[in-house]
């Protein structure tokens, strides 16, 4: 394997247009006023400290950059991973300082990678379509509810301890009456301004525009003397080497296992989302290996769990960016921030912090997609439920299991169901399709039932198949019951061996059993059977025209 092919940079910065540089400088300036606040903002929802989200801005954006195959994809960490870390950093380092969750949470970090990189290493970079649209809404807006409730507290100025989400609501009715009236205010302002912008001015950077108008109402009127917490001293630095803590490692791989599963499935997605048609499409097995780099340095570097976020994905190519040089200013100017700022982020108010999660988190949440999903199909309806009530109740991480359960479930449920279509032709053309009552002069041939099975026919579904069509011959009392196995896309020894054994109770039954349009795969497998030789050349067919001209040559008078 070449170099260029482990580090695409090598070959896209040498060729790298100069035309290119301004509109990078400008998006990359545009998507770090957006991911700069919300590095900051995730980290707090991990009770970590702002320098780590700032680290997690810098570092895996910048080893993205020079690994990853897609052009525009911002990577530094999202509300899914900000929400999965806390809840394992909450397990793992129950009541720890801030040292003890930044160990943890580097510790993660660096499992994650360990874990994207051997997947990398194993070629199984298809996993990101293990878990389906209607599953992933499902966990997505549970982990946005979740978010909210998490950061109401903030929000309205009280504290309780946490201890489950129903739990959560409960203390937090109670805590009603504590409520900071000037914390309440600033932050239905800020959401108020959030809101404002994202509908009048979509391009603008609203979180930073949010928190620099906090900070300045926080220093000029002292808010922090009027009840107001804010976020404090902010540690400045460079990035520094922090190795992982070996005895956390082996408790917390199976969350790690769930983030990297998380991290990969989002930035594969934003990556495909935003990329363009002139552009080369994201290597999905390269992408592991650049994100799982990405996570690991990141954390010996002291960041948190990484990876590509759809919303400063979307400001990045809307601001213009090119290529990942756009990647590379956003870290520098997170860099700058962590360096010159630390005095002016102090004064910000952990309610501003706090608006600007709830705000993104919000989006998480799409009644509108349960209702399109609904509409279509009920039974994956029910499995994005089933997702997030896995989220709600159970938590977070056991969420992820049971978003991949319910995705597996659903892949199980499609292929055990293949269907079985009843066809006719449509009078005047050679086209068969599905006789429906929107079709009903759609021509059809007495003592001639045609179906269409389709899929991939296995021991899980043959029997299946074979229970939808006895119904049909039993109703049709066809002379001929032909199989169109156009839509056939392979056959499995036990799905023939019941096939055979339909073929026998339909000949004792004075029925014939004909086949038409076998792929030339399906056909060798099939002529190599038992029932390829009891079905011979006469009752296997190239097409069902061809078929039913046969039938009406040997049947129709």
């Amino acid at each position: 394997m070449s170099a260029a092919s482990l580090i695409p940079s090598l070959g896209w910065l040498r060729a790298y247009p100069r035309a290119w540089l301004r509109p990078d400088l400008t998006a990359g300036l545009t998507a770090a006023a957006v991911v700069v606040p919300k590095a900051m903002a995730y980290a707090t929802i991990a009770q970590l400290p702002l320098h780590v989200g700032l680290y997690t801005a810098i570092v895996p954006m910048v080893v993205y950059a020079l690994l990853g195959t897609s052009r525009p994809l911002s990577v530094s960490t999202t509300t899914t991973i900000a929400i999965l870390t806390a809840a394992e950093l909450g397990r793992a380092a129950p009541g720890g300082d801030a040292a003890a969750l930044i160990a943890a949470a580097a510790t993660l970090s660096v499992l994650v990678g360990v874990l994207l990189g051997l997947a990398s290493l194993l070629r199984l970079g298809f996993v990101a379509s293990f878990i389906s649209d209607p599953v992933l809404t499902g966990f997505k807006s549970g982990i946005g509810l979740v978010i909210v409730v998490d950061q109401l507290p903030k929000l309205l100025g009280v504290h309780f301890t946490k201890t489950g989400f129903f739990r959560d609501l409960v203390a937090l009715a109670q805590q009603l009456p504590e409520t900071s009236i000037p914390t309440l205010l600033l932050a239905v302002v800020l959401l108020g301004l959030l809101v404002a912008l994202e509908h009048v001015a979509p391009r603008a950077p609203a979180p930073l525009v949010a928190i620099g108008l906090a900070i300045a109402v926080s220093g000029v009127l002292g808010l922090e003397a009027r009840g107001v917490a804010t976020v404090g001293a902010v540690a400045g630095g460079l990035p520094h080497l922090m190795l992982p803590n070996l005895a956390l490692a082996q408790a917390m791989w199976p969350a790690a296992a769930g983030i990297a599963l998380m991290s990969f499935t989002e930035s594969i997605a934003a990556a495909r989302a935003f990329g363009v048609t002139d552009e080369p499409r994201p290597d999905p097995n390269q992408e592991l290996l650049a994100l799982g780099l990405a996570n690991a340095t990141g954390g010996v570097l002291g960041a948190m769990p990484s990876g590509g976020g759809t919303s400063q994905t979307a400001v990045n190519r809307l601001a213009g960016a090119r290529s990942q040089v756009a990647g590379i200013v956003t870290a520098t100017a997170a860099l700058a921030t962590l360096l010159l700022l630390g005095p002016v982020i102090a004064l910000m108010p952990q309610a501003a912090l706090a608006a600007v999660v709830v705000f993104y988190s919000l989006e998480l949440i799409k009644p509108a997609e349960f209702k399109a999903i609904r509409r279509v199909r009920r039974i994956e309806f029910r499995w994005a439920v089933s997702a997030f009530a896995g989220v709600v109740l159970l938590g977070t991480l056991q969420g992820i299991l049971v978003a991949v359960i319910a995705s597996l479930v659903s892949l199980a449920h499609q292929a055990y169901n293949p269907p079985v279509h009843v066809l006719g032709r449509k009078r005047g053309t050679t086209a068969f399709r599905a006789r429906t009552s929107e079709h009903p002069d759609d021509e059809t041939w007495p003592g001639l039932l045609i179906l269409r099975p389709e899929g991939r026919l296995f021991f899980a579904n043959a029997e299946r198949v074979v229970d939808r069509i006895s119904p049909l011959v039993s109703r049709e009392h066809p002379r001929v019951v032909l199989l169109d196995c156009r839509g056939v896309t392979d056959v499995e020894y036990t799905a023939l061996r019941m096939l055979t054994e339909a073929e026998e109770r339909l000949r004792a039954s004075g029925i014939s059993l004909w086949l038409a349009g076998l792929n030339p795969e399906v056909l060798d497998v099939v002529r190599r059977s038992a029932l390829g030789d009891r079905l011979g050349r006469d009752r296997m067919f190239f097409n069902l025209d061809a078929a039913v001209q046969a039938y009406e040559q040997r049947h129709v008078a």
